[in-house]
């Protein structure tokens, strides 16, 4: 079974073509690199590293195990630009809080696609607008 990969317009193919390695199978060259980190990552097995790296995927094992917001939150104040992605069981109702962590998409896999399909992933694409502080702003 393949993922499925989720953006704000909604299922997407999958465009990434690389392999993602864990951190301690880095090159040493300057290779272009896409990287998968644990729930529990230690981000301090990136330093010096954000500059070759493209891809970081975070891995959510649980979708009550909220670190995965809290690494990808952190990857972006130490200055990660490139594309940030959320793998695993992550639900549509977390959608929001992926993106405004810092996530780009979201990879689910596919049995959880077929429980909570496009629509109620779309629903909640609008993660701009309908956050708390806006609301609380009206």
């Amino acid at each position: 079974m393949t993922n499925v990969l989720i953006q704000d317009t909604g299922f997407v193919a999958d465009d990434f073509t690389g392999t993602f390695l864990p951190p301690e199978a880095l090159p040493a060259n300057d290779a272009a690199l896409a990287v998968d980190l644990g729930s529990d990552a230690d981000l301090a097995v990136l330093d010096g590293l954000l500059d070759r790296i493209t891809t970081i995927r975070v891995d959510f094992p649980s979708f009550a195990d909220g670190r995965g917001f809290t690494i990808a939150a952190q990857l972006r104040r130490i200055g990660f630009t490139g594309r940030l992605r959320a793998h695993g069981h992550v639900i549509a109702d977390q959608y929001a809080m992926a993106r405004r962590s810092g996530f780009d998409e979201v990879e689910i896999p596919q049995a959880l696609a077929e429980r909570q399909p496009e629509p109620e992933w779309l629903a909640r694409a609008d993660w701009q607008t309908h956050s708390y502080q806006n609301r609380m702003r009206g």
